[in-house]
């Protein structure tokens, strides 16, 4: 088996009293996409922030291609690239010039920044708006030229810290595409994200942290699975009707039911077939749901069942 491109073994970080990572460990195979999941707030960009050496760790060891990003970080910095949650490009500058800025600034050979540039802009599908100003560009055309930033030195290694957020669906998609070519020619891709779909399209393996924890480790289909097929949501039209809903439930499901507020949430691992006796069951005690809805599991389904909250709601005191 190869070395991991990337390794990190109990690697923490404290803010104060708060801590963003917590012994954390995880390894990722090069030449593939892994990603990084959790809630706002769970840890994932300050891991991002120790692993490319923009914060030294409080604790533990990570290192990227063999080299420690605390007794190494230039040749860490030589070894990746980084496009963070919002793009870092010079709105002034256009396209080709914010590509060969960044080339300079990463002492890519003078005669090699050009040539560089105009491959970028291509695979990006750029060529068109190269030399137009990014200001001009849609959130997606500048989401793609920030990735296209972080490749100009051709890095082995490629950080993304949750880059389609904000996207809509045909620019998301196009940066997927993207992301797979990208590891198709041999490149590793750590990616955050709080979408459970963008894993399952893109990664091969995937850790979700929740309050600087690791908390599960698996393949994505696998992640979901755990949940069972089929959840069940159903409007109870009041917290306490669905408090009363849930207790008569129990009994029914492996997964206990999730109730937040009026919502009422059960897991099937027999899809949607259970739900005209979850009907039944609540008609008889009059506490007919105001709607229902059946759907696969998501993110927020893992995290509810894991940690018991949303995943959008963040670690108190994370940064």
């Amino acid at each position: 088996m190869a070395d991991p491109a990337i390794a990190v073994s109990g690697l923490s970080k404290r803010f104060g009293a708060v801590a963003a990572l917590d012994a954390v460990d995880f390894h990722v195979e090069p030449g593939t996409v892994f990603g990084l999941l959790g809630p706002n707030g769970a840890g994932k960009s300050t891991a991002i922030r120790v692993l490319t050496t923009i914060l030294p760790p409080s604790g533990g060891r990570a290192e990227v291609l063999g080299h420690d990003v605390v007794r190494e970080p230039a040749a860490v910095r030589g070894l990746i690239g980084l496009a963070g949650q919002y793009a870092a490009v010079d709105k002034n500058l256009t396209g080709r010039e914010n590509l060969r800025l960044i080339g300079r600034l990463t002492h890519v050979r003078h005669s090699r920044v050009r040539r560089r540039a105009a491959e970028l802009l291509e695979r990006f599908e750029l060529t068109e708006a190269a030399d137009r100003p990014a200001r001009t560009y849609s959130g997606g055309m500048r989401r793609r030229l920030d990735v296209a930033a972080a490749l100009v030195p051709d890095p082995p290694v490629l950080f993304l810290d949750e880059p389609t957020t904000g996207l809509d669906p045909q620019s998301r998609n196009a940066l997927w595409d993207l992301i797979r070519r990208l590891v198709a020619d041999g490149t590793t891709v750590l990616l955050t994200t709080q979408y459970l779909e963008e894993a399952d399209q893109l990664a091969s393996r995937v850790v979700v942290i929740d309050r600087g924890r690791v908390i599960a480790d698996d393949e994505p289909a696998l992640l979901k699975s755990h949940l069972g097929n089929t959840v069940i949501e159903l409007d109870m039209v009041g917290g306490e009707r669905a408090a009363r809903a849930a207790d008569l439930l129990r009994a029914g499901f492996e997964e206990a039911p999730q109730v937040e507020g009026p919502h009422l949430s059960l897991v099937s691992r027999d899809g949607s077939r259970p739900l005209l006796e979850v009907l039944r069951v609540l008609e008889s005690h009059d506490l007919v749901p105001g709607t229902v809805a059946v759907r696969e599991p998501s993110l927020d389904d893992v995290f509810l069942q894991l940690t018991g909250h949303s995943g959008g709601t963040p670690a108190a005191g994370a940064p």
